[in-house]
């Protein structure tokens, strides 16, 4: 029999536009490389080292315990239990757990509550929900990489960065850049832009938004009718900075903590929050939108939620984690404080080494590094490189089998940042730092 001629290898055109957009954005998604090839002490020693990816692993080995010990499944956990937005259980224990550790304005109650198979999910929906393709969506650089796909590529909503220049990215001042850069997009498209998503506290940064920041992004939304998302999954994990002794921090306050309808539409306020952060549980897949004041994001949350349907085991499991206020206050503090231990390591290795990191971090689990700086002071013909400098660094740290987040991916403005994890064991983050010496040097 002859041969088809058919190849592995298919030509673009049988895609969509959808599909060929996926196939471009997919080629450069690096970290499931990683993922495949993640290293291990005992099992892949000659693997890829990440601590570009947040995770949290400073407390894997209490959360499984828990989970083992009261892990219940039911024939319930086998049907599609109450539905697609999450069971009773669940809503009702992450109201109950968000009121406690959130203090909320208003009482948060299961049916605000909308849950998702993580926050990405959620993320996505808001945007297919609210904005329509071609309408942008304003998010500040620099920014979570991910946002650009959750928030443009199956909605196809246009994701508007906002440059801040020489302006701090968390202080009032940037909502003057924001108005900017919609007025621009408007005038130059003829759509309008729909919506404002914050991350905080801040990723990649490591920081909180001051209360007069949000407030004026609460009056900057209501003035041009833009829903404004406050991404909260880092909202527990604020800690002790012990080594910034010359910053000022500040500290974290949610959405829901405020009284906003002198300054918004509550209906124009979406508050995220989910585990794969706070509790290091990436992998259960469970995140929350919680809206208060918008009742038909929850009708048109019926159809949407099919296609982010939590599993009945990580329900159940997330349900009994956050029913229990014994376990998770304690889990709180004693993440907290490994955090500030493992940032207080990972801050002494960089000063050992004279490596730059923007300080006055308390936030999250990660620090905004400028490798280039060292980089260039070894390799002075290098100078000039511009953005090439990030990819040459980035290739030569993968060359050492040691994964970083790509500042340039993450919107940074000046070449030569990235983006570093620090909730690991000190030998992880040993380790780690070694071989950034060796591909920077």
């Amino acid at each position: 029999m002859g041969s088809t001629g058919y190849s592995d290898a298919q030509p673009l055109e049988i895609f969509s536009k959808r599909g060929q957009n996926a196939v471009e954005l997919g080629s450069k998604r690096i970290t499931w490389d990683v993922i495949s090839d993640m290293w291990n002490p005992n099992t892949n020693p000659s693997g890829i080292l990440s601590i570009g990816m947040a995770e949290n692993t400073l407390l894997h080995n209490t959360l499984l315990q828990y989970i083992e010990a009261n892990f219940r499944l039911s024939a319930e956990h086998l049907t599609y239990n109450n539905g697609s937005m999450g069971s009773n259980a669940l809503r009702n224990a992450v109201s109950h757990f968000l009121n406690r550790h959130f203090n909320p304005f208003r009482p948060v109650e299961p049916r605000h509550v909308l849950i998702t198979n993580g926050c990405s999910s959620a993320i996505e929906h808001l945007s297919w929900a609210f904005v329509n393709p071609g309408e942008g969506v304003l998010l500040g650089m620099p920014y979570y990489s991910t946002f650009i796909a959750d928030i443009s590529l199956r909605p196809e909503a246009v994701v508007i960065p906002v440059k801040m220049g020489n302006v701090d990215p968390l202080s009032i001042e940037t909502v003057d850049l924001y108005e900017k850069a919609a007025v621009e997009f408007e005038a130059s498209t003829g759509r309008r832009v729909r919506a404002v998503i914050l991350c905080n506290p801040h990723n990649p940064l490591g920081q909180c938004y001051p209360r007069e920041t949000v407030d004026k992004f609460m009056e900057f939304c209501q003035s041009r009718k833009m829903h404004l998302i406050s991404d909260e999954i880092y909202a527990l994990s604020v800690w002790e900075n012990r080594v910034d002794k010359d910053v000022s921090f500040t500290p974290f306050e949610s959405l829901l903590s405020r009284d906003i309808t002198r300054l918004i539409d509550p209906a124009l306020v979406h508050v995220l929050w989910g585990m794969s952060k706070d509790f290091g549980a990436n992998g259960l897949r469970v995140g929350a939108i919680v809206s208060q004041s918008n009742p038909e994001l929850h009708i048109a949350q019926k159809c949407l939620s099919l296609y982010s349907f939590v599993s009945g085991m990580s329900d159940q499991i997330t349900a009994c984690i956050l029913s229990d206020d014994q376990f998770t206050d304690k889990y709180i503090e004693i993440n907290r404080e490994r955090l500030s231990v493992s940032h207080q390591f990972l801050v002494q290795a960089l000063n050992k080494h004279k490596i730059e990191y923007l300080r006055g971090c308390n936030a999250g689990f990660f620090l905004w590094v400028n490798l280039g700086a060292k980089y260039l002071a070894a390799h002075p013909e290098e100078q000039g490189r511009g953005t090439d400098l990030t990819d040459r660094i980035f290739q030569k740290l993968l060359d050492n089998k040691v994964y970083v987040a790509h500042g340039t991916a993450y919107g940074s403005e000046n070449p030569g940042w990235f983006r570093l994890v620090f909730a690991h064991p000190v030998p992880w983050l040993m380790e780690a730092m070694a071989r950034i010496v060796r591909a920077i040097q």
